[in-house]
């Protein structure tokens, strides 16, 4: 299906023409009919399947026609990062460019510049926020945000933000709201957790559920059954022929084991750099440089980053230690091959871990190729995963359990500044477009379209090639 298809207004539709988004994903093909009619909606689906569309984007038409004449919030859209709440709030930008309708973001962090841009942002007004719990919350108690004309309330990475530890804010949060509002939950996994939230929020709600996607054939994907005292040499052994051009992103399974990992590499003479929950703002802001820019070009971090990056060459994903679950080691992975690249995923696989990991490879359909320890490493255990299921940490069954104790994930700068809350329409002109490029939305100059988009009139005149919207 394609975006014309659907019952959006035109003024939306010549901002998703000159993004060059042509094609709905299959979460916005379904999501969007049904949110636009005004119900409430789960939606079970993960990062990189197109969903911040599919909800922004009948708040966005909502907006439009009801062209409220008093300056309010109309829209909550609650997640669990700085980082996402950023990239949302880009997304605001893009697709509402040729409407009166302005978003600010608003999140944590020790930076008193950024809460002053963000309260001028609110004082200047806004008809979307984009905003984490905890300063959500903070705004609230301190008066500064008036929530009672709410209309549309959205949780993302509903799962995310439970496993962080949120739940009470988001509960303080919605006892805020006006009763009457329309509410979307969107979760990459669907656990009785989320099931009890969903029913303390949402009325008579609709459910979209997408099967969970399998990794990029682009990827791959090696494990090495090793012991844990092998892993930094393998990793030693992995990075040898590394280019000075290419990236590599290692996971860990927590802050602690990120900064063990990253100070025994060190003291091998590797020059890699850490990201954890530990750094303040100004610290993740500069190791996130460092490793764009291809200053350092090694990166060891926390699993939940692992939503967070948006970085298109990365060439190789180590995952020091298995990921808890299916949906973690396909987002993990999932950072390298983007924009039609080749990418390569590799595991390293202790005894604890094998049953887990055999889940994983159940899930996916497929035995992992196993790679050779290098002889010098010494003797590896015998691959043997029902031998040590008692002796696993937990098998993977998509439950959104989570064993990990980080309650932040780094996010990257944003450079934000307040927006107004009513604009005038821009002409149809040169403009930066936001193009979805593997899993994440960024913004590029790109090519002006001359002239207004007439609906129905492309496929005459000639169209820009699909962009594979798949951004979140």
């Amino acid at each position: 299906m394609t975006f014309e298809e659907l019952d959006l207004e035109d003024d939306i539709l010549d901002g998703l023409w000159d993004m060059n988004f042509r094609q709905c994903t299959p979460i916005q093909e379904q999501a969007i009919p049904l949110l636009l009619e005004g119900h409430d909606l789960i939606g079970c689906a993960q990062t990189g399947t197109g969903k911040t569309a599919a909800y922004l984007l009948p708040i966005l038409n909502h907006l439009l026609l009801d062209q409220p004449a008093d300056p309010a919030i109309h829209a909550v859209i609650m997640v669990p990062t700085r980082e996402l709440a950023q990239q949302i709030d880009q997304q605001v930008e893009g697709f509402a460019y040729y409407l009166p309708v302005s978003s600010v973001a608003i999140y944590g962090g020790n930076d008193g510049l950024v809460w002053a841009q963000q309260k001028k942002g609110l004082d200047a007004g806004a008809d979307i926020i984009i905003a984490t719990p905890g300063r959500l919350l903070s705004y609230i108690k301190l008066g500064l945000i008036d929530l009672t004309h709410v209309n549309h309330f959205v949780l993302d990475e509903a799962d995310r933000m439970l496993d962080m530890g949120f739940i009470d804010d988001i509960l303080q949060v919605i006892a805020e709201l006006p009763k009457r509002r329309q509410n979307m939950l969107f979760s990459a996994t669907m656990p009785p957790k989320i099931r009890e939230l969903a029913k303390k929020i949402l009325v008579n709600p609709v459910e979209v559920r997408l099967a969970v996607s399998k990794p990029n054939e682009n990827i791959s994907q090696t494990a090495y059954i090793c012991y844990e005292k092998q892993k930094p040499t393998l990793v030693q052994h992995l990075l040898a022929d590394l280019k000075p051009t290419e990236k590599v992103l290692i996971f860990a399974s927590s802050k602690i084991k990120v900064k063990e990992v990253y100070r025994i590499l060190r003291q091998k003479g590797l020059q890699v750099i850490d990201m954890h929950s530990d750094l303040d703002q100004a610290q993740r802001d500069q190791v996130m440089y460092q490793f764009k820019s291809g200053q350092t070009n090694v990166l060891v971090a926390t699993d939940i980053v692992s939503r967070g990056i948006d970085i298109d060459d990365i060439t190789m994903v180590i995952n020091y230690d298995v990921p808890h679950d299916p949906e973690d080691y396909v987002h993990r992975i999932g950072r390298t091959a983007r924009a039609g690249e080749k990418g390569s995923g590799v595991t390293f696989v202790s005894e604890d871990d094998q049953y887990r990991f055999a889940q994983i490879e159940q899930f996916l359909e497929k035995e992992i190729d196993k790679g050779a320890v290098p002889a010098e490493l010494g003797e590896t255990p015998e691959h043997h995963p029902e031998k040590y299921r008692r002796r696993g940490k937990g098998s993977p069954k998509g439950d959104g359990r989570s064993q990990r104790k980080d309650k932040k994930r780094p996010q990257q700068h944003s450079g934000s500044s307040p927006k107004p809350q009513r604009r005038e329409t821009p002409q149809k002109q040169p403009r930066p477009a936001q193009e979805a490029t593997g899993s994440t939305a960024r913004t590029e100059t790109a090519a002006p379209q001359t002239g207004k988009r007439h609906r129905h009139r492309h496929h005459r005149h000639g169209s820009k090639p699909d962009s594979g919207q798949n951004a979140d």
